[in-house]
C-alpha cells in the first residue's frame, strides 16, 4: 500500500518531514527499547522512555539531521542516562528525607543552614554569565537534556557540558566560601 499523495501547498514539506519521521522512528523503535533497557534493567522502562522520547520530538519543530536513526539512538541512550541520573537524585532526596529528624542537628537549625545554603547558591547564580545560567536553569530546573538545550541555543552539545561545568562549580565554590552571615 503506497502513501496517499500529499497535496502542494505550504506545510507539504512539514507533512512530508513527519511522515518521514514516523517512518524512521518506527524501524528504529525496537533497536532504541535494546538500548535503553540494557542501560536502565527494565524493559517496561525502556519502553516508555522511548515513548517519551518519540512525544518530545513529534511536539517540538522538525529539525534536520545528518542521519535520522543514527540521532535518535543516541537521543535514546542520552534519555537512559538521564533517566538513571533523575532516578539517582530522587533516591537520595528519599534517603534524605528518611532520616531522623534530628540525625542533622535540630530541625530549626538544619532548616536555617539549608536556607543560608541556599541564598549562597542563588547568589552564585546570579553572577554567572546569562548563558551559563540559562543552560543551567533549563538542564537543572526544566529537565532538558544537554542535547536539547544544545539544539534550543544553537551551540554544541559540548559547549552545553563547558556551561554545566562552570556553573556547578561556582555553585559548589560558593557552599564551601564562609558565609558572612552564616548562623552558627
Amino acid at each position: 500500500m503506497n502513501p496517499p499523495e500529499l497535496k502542494d501547498g505550504p506545510d507539504r514539506e512539514a507533512r512530508h518531514g513527519r511522515a518521514y519521521f514516523l517512518q524512521v522512528f518506527l524501524s528504529q523503535r525496537l533497536q532504541m527499547e535494546a538500548l535503553v533497557s540494557r542501560r536502565v534493567g527494565c524493559r517496561a522502562t525502556a519502553a516508555d522512555l522511548v515513548q517519551d522520547l518519540f512525544l518530545r520530538f513529534w511536539r517540538r519543530p522538525l529539525v534536520q539531521v545528518e542521519e535520522l536513526s543514527t540521532y535518535l539512538l543516541r537521543s535514546a541512550g542520552n534519555i537512559a542516562i538521564d533517566h538513571l541520573r533523575n532516578e539517582g537524585v530522587r533516591g537520595r532526596l528519599d534517603q534524605h528525607w528518611q532520616c531522623e529528624p534530628d540525625a542533622h542537628g535540630s530541625e530549626p537549625q538544619a532548616a536555617l543552614e539549608a536556607g543560608n545554603d541556599l541564598r549562597q547558591v542563588e547568589a552564585a547564580l546570579r553572577g554567572l554569565p546569562e548563558r551559563t545560567r540559562h543552560i543551567f536553569l533549563l538542564n537543572r530546573i526544566h529537565g532538558r537534556t544537554y542535547a536539547d538545550i544544545a539544539n534550543v541555543m544553537g551551540v554544541s552539545q559540548s559547549a552545553v557540558e563547558k556551561h554545566m561545568m562552570r556553573a556547578l562549580e561556582a555553585c559548589k565554590a560558593s557552599l564551601r566560601e564562609p558565609s558572612a552571615g552564616k548562623v552558627l
